[in-house]
């Protein structure tokens, strides 16, 4: 009886652990721990990309998430980075236009999150109000391969202005911004957000002055990534009002992009950071107005697509981020154990009944074998040697009392009948003499 509890309670054990074990493996397989760690690029010092980066980062930081920024040379550069897999890079902004998914069929947008303007900025004692009014200016253009050199460019070349006739200048965001202001540029182009501290500060500048396009509506047409921006008067300040007059402007819209390999949790996270940072009002857009579910160039996450309608799931809703990750793992690996358990034991008593009857069937095996020697003439040694395997069969057979009653006492029925037998053929005589 005791040795049947115990082999029980070691039988419990080892289904316990198996379940445990494979409920944890399965776990961490189909939903892993969400990384500690994210590099995110950003852009040059000054810009959105920069301000941006920096303001993603105290939201995820605040969210218990390590994150380091990758200063770059704009949105050309960042694209490169993330669909590079070896980069490093986890999370980079983008603008529109600069890449496509056939480029980069690994990537995943998080939507339209924020228009990014080109501004273009000259020195108070200039006039210009057309692009071409440009040649043989300096001009603060950003470095090659940023996104602000590009656009630029792109503009410039329509009015057939280059670096033959015009010089170009690799500066951007503040930089460009004080050497405007110290007179070492005539033109500065930024690529960047209203909310960015080197275009606020360009506003209020009285020694800078804010070039309007007047054919913004025919460039968004020659350039159907480009979009068109009204920046209203006096929104730099309203007195003196600044600027003076409504002012027209062209630009690209911002993205995020991650890999499509990005756990969910950090790509659920991100949206709701954006949401946050880019839901309020700024100086170019409305309360809500970003970020959107739309990306004409790459898929939209749907887990971001999904918190942008629904807003947080219930758990994230009264918990903190890792606090959530933990219970959703906690119920997930519940839900596993018992997805494992229910067909384990309820498959146990069956293959449990199966081994018995192996088991059984092997001390009946043994049991005919002292019946069918007991159809013949046996020593009285072999007779001692028969008494001996029915003790055996006898103590094996107490096994199966506690939960096979009725099997135990089927086998003492036909081992008795064996042992009467055996008792018998001795009173009979029907042992022979050992030989000598």
């Amino acid at each position: 009886m005791f040795e049947s509890g115990r082999r029980g309670l070691i039988t419990g054990l080892v289904a316990f652990f198996f379940v445990f074990g494979a409920s944890w493996l399965a776990l961490d397989y189909f939903i892993p721990s969400p990384p500690s760690k994210v590099t995110i690029a950003t852009g040059p010092r000054g810009t959105t990309l920069d301000f941006y980066g920096q303001r993603y980062r105290d939201g995820l930081i605040k969210a218990g998430i390590q994150v380091v920024l990758r200063p770059t040379a704009g949105g050309l550069e960042n694209f490169k980075l993330i669909k590079d897999p070896n980069s490093g890079v986890d999370i980079a902004m983008v603008g529109s236009g600069q890449g496509n998914s056939l480029e980069a069929p690994d990537l995943v947008s998080l939507g339209t999150d924020f228009y990014v303007p080109l501004w273009v900025f000259y020195s108070s004692t200039l006039s210009i109000d057309d692009l071409a009014q440009l040649q043989g200016k300096r001009i603060a253009i950003g470095r090659e391969g940023s996104g602000v050199r590009r656009q630029a460019e792109r503009l410039l070349g329509e009015v057939d202005i280059n670096s033959q006739n015009a010089t170009f200048v690799p500066l951007a965001g503040n930089a460009a911004i004080a050497a405007l202001t110290d007179g070492k540029v005539d033109v500065a182009f930024i690529l960047s957000g209203a909310a960015a501290p080197a275009i606020k500060a360009a506003l209020k500048n009285q020694r800078l002055r804010l070039m309007n396009f007047s054919t913004a509506e025919a460039i968004t047409r020659i350039f159907p990534d480009m979009v068109r921006v009204e920046l209203p008067k006096g929104v730099g300040g309203l007195h003196p009002v600044n600027p003076p007059n409504d002012v027209t402007l062209v630009g690209i819209t911002g993205h995020v992009f991650v890999h499509n390999t990005l756990h969910p949790a950090i790509v659920q996270l991100m949206a709701q950071i954006l949401k946050q940072v880019h839901g309020r009002p700024e100086l170019l857009q409305k309360t809500g107005e970003f970020p959107k579910s739309l990306d004409p160039d790459f898929p939209v996450s749907q887990i971001a697509a999904d918190y942008y309608k629904n807003g947080p799931p219930f758990l994230q809703q009264y918990l903190p981020f890792w606090m959530s990750i933990y219970a959703e793992r906690a119920i997930a690996f519940v839900v596993a154990a018992l997805a494992i358990a229910f067909p384990l034991f309820s498959f146990a008593p069956r293959l449990y009944g199966w081994v018995i009857q192996n088991r059984l069937r092997r001390l009946y095996r043994r049991l005919c074998l002292v019946d069918d020697a007991l159809r013949l003439e046996i020593t009285a040694v072999q007779a001692q040697a028969l008494h001996s395997e029915l003790a055996e069969i006898d103590r094996l057979s107490r096994a199966f009392l506690a939960r096979y009653a009725d099997l135990y006492f089927m086998l003492r029925y036909h081992l008795d009948r064996t042992r009467s037998r055996l008792v018998e053929a001795s009173r009979a005589g029907k042992i022979g003499e050992d030989q000598a």
